[in-house]
């Protein structure tokens, strides 16, 4: 996929400027776990928000690959909050672990946990069946 990079990144680019979800293709070898794997992360690492798929076998690995994380979640939380924090005494100035955090941070931020929301939503719904 290295030849396709550019072009992978600015779908996903374009559909952040227009706040929208971008989906990574599909995997078309069944069989081959490992690469589904690595195009995943692959995926992720782009900023692809999930992958479409063909077969029903691919779905819960394509879930555990572009889902966020307890500490993914924990500090998107930790970033809000701190910025929240700051506006509220005034300050735009926001350090958080020696770091700094600007509005596109925060923005990131609640992106991920309205994702994680909605995903906790859907296995509460499954669950309940």
């Amino acid at each position: 996929r290295t030849p396709l990079l550019t072009s992978l990144s600015l779908c996903v680019l374009a559909a952040r400027a227009h706040g929208k979800a971008c989906l990574d293709g599909v995997h078309l070898d069944l069989k081959d776990a490992e690469g589904f794997a690595s195009a995943c992360a692959q995926g992720r690492a782009l900023g692809f928000d999930g992958k479409t798929l063909i077969h029903p076998s691919t779905l819960a690995a394509a879930n555990a690959a572009f889902a966020p994380t307890l500490a993914e979640t924990a500090h998107a939380r930790r970033v809000v909050d701190a910025f929240a924090a700051a506006a509220a005494k005034g300050s735009a100035l926001v350090l958080l672990d020696g770091k700094l955090v600007e509005e596109l941070h925060v923005r990131s931020a609640k992106r991920l946990l309205s994702m994680a929301s909605q995903i906790d939503a859907l296995q509460a719904e499954h669950r309940g069946r």
